[in-house]
């Protein structure tokens, strides 16, 4: 069974950026998309953004433009840079592999925090 692991979350003030990382226990960004949701309190998952294994990525419009996702030099690892955070932001961030009908990889999470 394939495992995630997300890192990189923490507390941050307005303005501030973050570099979350999702690691996978095989290599299997070389055949497997990815996809970077997120849990705000109270609220739902929403997906934030996307990555083909092609390298075609999407952004949910609220992070257009402050937030890259990208892949490691090696097949295991994918990143999300976020930048300009606001406290919209403040959310636990998941990342989910393999296909867009079947994210059937999930990490436990890391908790993203933007506060002054």
């Amino acid at each position: 069974q394939v495992q995630l692991v997300e890192s990189g979350g923490g507390s941050v003030q307005p303005g501030g950026s973050l570099r979350l990382s999702c690691v996978a226990s095989e290599p299997i960004f070389n055949y497997c998309g990815v996809a970077w949701y997120r849990q705000a309190p109270g609220k739902e998952r929403v997906m934030v953004s996307t990555r083909t294994e092609f390298g075609v990525t999407d952004y949910s419009d609220s992070v257009k433009g402050r937030f890259t996702i990208s892949r490691g030099d090696n097949p295991n690892t994918m990143y999300l840079q976020m930048i300009s955070l606001t406290t919209d932001d403040t959310a636990v961030y998941y990342c989910a592999a393999c296909r867009p009908s079947d994210w059937r990889y999930w990490g436990q999470g890391t908790q993203v925090t933007v506060s002054s």
